[in-house]
């Protein structure tokens, strides 16, 4: 199905579930950045091991 040059781009689906902030005392705050921090750290463990990956095909896979 083409797309109309009127109609506004897709919008990119949400990853986490946004908590309802004014809800939240101060400690569950610092908790909740907390957890964030935690899962940016792993998102960007798995980004490092797989350029690791990309950069080792490549090197296999060089053209001469």
């Amino acid at each position: 199905m083409a797309r109309d040059d009127d109609d506004p781009p897709p919008r990119k689906r949400a990853r986490l579930e946004k908590p309802v902030l004014d809800t939240l005392g101060i400690e569950e705050l610092r908790d909740y950045i907390d957890e964030l921090r935690e899962e940016i750290t792993r998102v960007e463990a798995d980004i490092a091991r797989k350029c690791s990956h990309r950069t080792a095909a490549d090197a296999f896979f060089r053209r001469p």
